[in-house]
């Protein structure tokens, strides 16, 4: 009667182990992914404020001047919009290297059609500035259509077909301008770079709306989660019954649309356009996406770390500008940070795997016991 008993508090107690292991699991399991989605963005906050606190200590007068805050608000969003159509194409495992030809493309075109039509009648050049800017717009989303043909339906590489496209896009762009700057954007165009909402700049109150609307897009949509399928196992989504050819379309079209967004930006700020306008934008918004805690294998990336690594490499070259480093300086400092956040992931990104199958070897060692028993 004894012996029974035993056994029957035996295997209480190892149902008990069991249970309380699967917890524990379940537990560490979720507040790793968790620790995981919340670690980039809190990362680039407590990087924002520090290089916020830092030129702020730095050069307090001059960088905390409304004139140099709201600078830095007129300049991020084309760099933004920019960062998050690469960031869009790296969530697929792909990339787009021809988001800034893109985007000289739209204010090309733009600034063409306008000087054309203003040449005889300036009046009407304003009123056609919804059309034109559409035209421009249509132009750079062509630009994606291409990508997107050339990555899904003939399946070259994303890195060469859009490394392709840009030296395309880059050609026809110096040849439609021969080189030379164009001037001239419609009013309206203006009035949006010009304009503010509570002092806020519009140009930065339209980069936080379409923010706004891509992390709705990828974290809230049926688009969205096969997106990030695509990029964390292509082999599983096409198992799924997921069209990996619409998938990737889609994906280059919203970064074409993006591009051409950003275009539009540029054009609003300055009414001009050349083939060679920020020609170092491209390792610079690829920099800002995986800053921003984009995965560059794909399958994970968050639209609010990447809105605050814009800001953060814009403060910081703001705040080179104003203690007088140079531009290559500013280059270092950027390769610094990115190599310096990379490092701290991978070491994070180790103890998770450690802690993970330190809980998988105690739940083989409980199994193993009770079957032993």
């Amino acid at each position: 009667m004894s012996e029974q008993k035993s056994n029957e508090t035996r295997q209480i107690a190892l149902q008990t182990a069991r249970s309380t292991n699967q917890r524990i699991d379940n537990v560490v399991s979720s507040s790793l992914a968790r620790f995981h989605v919340s670690h980039g963005v809190g990362r680039m906050i407590l990087l924002t404020l520090l290089a916020f606190v830092i030129f702020t200590i730095a050069a307090p007068q001059v960088f905390l001047n409304p004139l140099n805050l709201q600078n830095i608000a007129i300049t991020s969003p084309e760099i933004g919009l920019l960062a998050l159509a690469v960031m869009v194409a790296l969530l697929t495992g792909g990339i787009d290297l021809s988001v800034v030809a893109i985007a000289n493309l739209t204010t090309i075109t733009i600034s063409t059609l306008y000087s054309t039509i203003a040449a005889t009648d300036e009046g009407l050049a304003d009123s056609l500035g919804p059309v034109i800017v559409l035209v421009g717009f249509v132009v750079g989303l062509f630009g994606g259509f291409i990508n997107g043909l050339l990555v899904s339906k003939v399946g070259i590489t994303p890195i060469l077909a859009t490394l392709g496209t840009m030296q395309i896009f880059n050609g026809i762009a110096i040849v439609w301008t021969g080189g030379e700057t164009l001037y001239g954007a419609p009013a309206m165009l203006n009035t949006v770079g010009t304009g503010a909402i509570a002092g806020i700049p519009l140009l930065f109150v339209v980069f936080i709306a379409v923010a706004v609307i891509i992390a709705v897009i990828i974290n809230k949509t049926a688009l969205g989660s096969t997106i990030l399928l695509q990029g964390a196992n292509p082999v599983a989504a096409k198992f799924s019954g997921i069209r990996t050819t619409r998938t990737l379309m889609s994906t280059y079209l919203i970064s074409g649309a993006l591009a051409a967004l950003a275009g539009i930006l540029i054009i609003s700020r300055n009414p001009t356009a050349s083939a060679d306008y920020g020609s170092s934008y491209v390792l610079l918004v690829i920099v800002i996406a995986i800053l921003g805690g984009t995965n560059p294998t794909g399958g994970f990336g968050t639209v609010l770390g990447v809105v605050l690594a814009t800001l953060t490499l814009q403060i910081v070259s703001s705040g080179f500008n104003i203690v007088r480093l140079s531009s290559y300086e500013y280059a270092i400092a950027q390769g610094v940070i990115l190599i310096g956040v990379m490092v701290i992931d991978q070491v994070t990104r180790n103890r998770q795997r450690s802690a993970v199958l330190k809980q998988r070897k105690l739940k083989v060692q409980l199994q193993a016991k009770d079957s032993n028993q």
